[in-house]
């Protein structure tokens, strides 16, 4: 029966259905296209086409032969100095591109060669043929040419920049996905060494780079983990990197490898963690791996022998202590009889990242009372010594001012710590930064009526001299503000006051700026302290001759015109409040 047989309707249902089998079969064939590029694009297959040269023996082309002779004759020079001439790069770029595994091998010889070599920058067009030789499908050609590169980039004879814009990352993060242990070790030094650079970073994270180096951070191989674990710290130095390696889950990875019983390893990941720590968005992830797991961790190496992964254990702490209940939970597991022990260490970075710790421990008013009950202001005294340790010293005053109250004064005394940094404040070769620190703390020690009266106690005729030094420079005018605060907060009837006298000129000049200062809180501190020299006849009389009085009479003026405006201001306000 002819489709002509057929009735209206069953004609259409054949049509229909002819169509529905011509889609199917289309969208089938599609689908296996798919399939088969997929496929024939996944490196598994580039990694083995040396399967294929079992069956396919590469013939050596004329064209080769020559190069091969000539290369090997420019070779012949009976010296270990590489020759880097255009006889030279033109072998280099036959032998590169060649099918013959043999030849290839001999070019990523020489590179390795050059390598070793080479004590000045590598010319740039002799990386052009690099990226066939990274792609080469011949194991041993892959191996020597990823260490060649690495040779390259520790001993700066490349352009790390370069590498990545002449187009070789791609088939170096190809090369970590290889099932030979060389050439993952190799290929992940490469990108350890890339990742120094924030452009190279955000290249390598943003070409797919970060999870292959990941997935080699848990290997067996402990070169491959080294190498991988310290590409993942590099990644760790750009915001935008860290944000890729938290998607892709490197937080619990570098949690564990905390317990690696590679040294380096543990530093790498401690250092990664620390960096990660630094923003405080990462906070809640960090410490919700297993039951404190990273705390734990963190704590136990902290008693490490190895002083660098003690000491960076201590740092990471220290950036998630920004968090109060993260303190409180360090102190109740233990973390300050073990604080305490490493600053008693001899050792000045285990010393400057304890005490940087012990800094933040100490912001937390619930910590202080324990830490001043287990004598840590005296310890901390004896961190005054290390004058020539801006970090140290910073650290320490800041410490010793968080420490000091009203309850805690006593302790303050016995310590001996204002002592400590009076010394400091008189040494000439203290850093500006510390004194700026130290002045700081004595400054808040003043405040405190109880310590006010010690301080000045165990001020001298020099160090009072070195405080109107302080106070007369204003390269730096928080620390000329502090040194002037402590020395108007001297009573009269003290004996220091008349340290003084013999620097009238000096304190009369510094008192002149205050007054002309713009920042009102300079010119108050002046006002204040030519009230109580006012006290002092000599002062009295010396001032009387100065010209501070038409200063002061100027910022009367300024006052006046001042409240007069502000008067006016509210007055308008005010009525148009009513108006409303």
């Amino acid at each position: 029966m002819g489709v002509e047989q057929l009735c209206i309707f069953c004609a259409q249902l054949l049509k229909d259905f002819l169509a529905l089998v011509r889609g199917v079969m289309s969208d089938f064939a599609q689908k296996i296209r798919d399939c088969v590029d997929a496929i024939s694009q996944c490196s598994c297959l580039k990694r083995k086409k040396d399967v294929v040269s079992k069956f396919y023996k590469p013939v050596l082309q004329q064209h080769e032969r020559q190069a091969a002779q000539e290369f090997l004759q420019h070779l012949d020079t009976g010296t270990d100095k590489p020759l880097l001439d255009n006889d030279c790069l033109h072998a280099l770029r036959t032998l590169a591109v060649s099918e013959n595994p043999n030849l290839q091998q001999s070019a990523a010889i020489y590179y390795l060669h050059i390598s070793q070599q080479l004590n000045a920058p590598l010319p740039v067009e002799f990386l052009e043929p690099y990226n066939a030789l990274l792609q080469s499908s011949d194991m041993e050609v892959q191996r020597i040419t990823s260490l060649a590169l690495v040779n390259l980039l520790v001993e700066e004879n490349v352009n790390k920049e370069l590498v990545v814009e002449m187009g070789m990352l791609e088939p170096i993060l190809e090369l970590l996905e290889s099932g030979d242990p060389t050439v993952q070790c190799n290929s992940c030094a490469c990108v350890a060494t890339l990742t120094t650079s924030e452009s190279n970073r955000e290249a390598i994270a943003s070409a797919g780079g970060v999870l292959p180096v990941l997935v080699l951070a848990k290997s067996y191989d402990p070169r491959v983990q080294q190498n991988a674990v310290g590409a993942i710290l590099n990644l760790t130095r750009s915001e935008r990197t860290r944000e890729v390696l938290w998607r892709e889950g490197a937080l619990p990875v570098l949690t564990v490898l905390l317990e690696s019983a590679d040294s380096e390893v543990q530093y790498y990941s401690c250092s990664a963690l620390s960096n990660f720590a630094t923003n405080p968005g990462y906070h809640q992830i960090m410490l919700q791996v297993g039951d404190r797991f990273l705390l734990k961790a963190l704590l136990s190496l902290m008693s490490s022998s190895v002083q660098k992964i003690c000491c960076q254990s201590c740092r990471c702490l220290g950036n998630l202590s920004v968090n109060v209940n993260t303190q409180e939970v360090l102190v109740a597991m233990g973390c300050i009889p073990q604080l305490k022990a490493l600053l008693g260490s001899s050792s000045e970075p285990v010393s400057e990242s304890a005490v940087t710790l012990l800094s933040a421990l100490s912001e937390h008013p619930h910590n202080r009372d324990a830490l001043v009950n287990e004598g840590f202001l005296k310890i901390l005294k004896e961190l005054l010594s290390f004058r020539t340790n801006p970090v140290i010293l910073s650290h320490t005053a800041y410490t010793i001012r968080n420490l000091s109250s009203s309850q805690s004064v006593q302790a303050v005394i016995d310590s001996e710590c204002v002592d400590g940094l009076l010394q400091t404040l008189a040494c000439t070769d203290t850093t500006e930064e510390s004194l700026l620190c130290v002045t700081t703390c004595v400054k808040e020690l003043t405040a405190l009526e109880s310590l006010k009266s010690h301080t000045a106690e165990k001020l001298n005729a020099e160090l009072v001299g070195r405080l109107i030094s302080l106070a007369g420079q204003f390269e730096n005018t928080e620390l000329s503000f502090h040194a002037a605060y402590i020395i108007s907060q001297l009573e009269p009837k003290d004996e220091v006051r008349q340290s003084l006298k013999p620097h009238i000129n000096e304190v009369l000049g510094y008192l002149l700026l205050f007054l002309s200062h713009q920042e009102v809180r300079f010119q108050h501190l002046g006002i204040l302290t030519l009230c109580r020299l006012n006290e002092d006849a000599q002062f009295s009389s010396a001032i009387g001759l100065s010209p501070l009085v038409e200063q002061l009479q100027r910022v009367q003026q300024q006052t006046e015109e001042t409240q007069a405006l502000l008067r006016m201001a509210m007055h308008s306000t005010n009525r148009e409040g009513q108006g409303h």
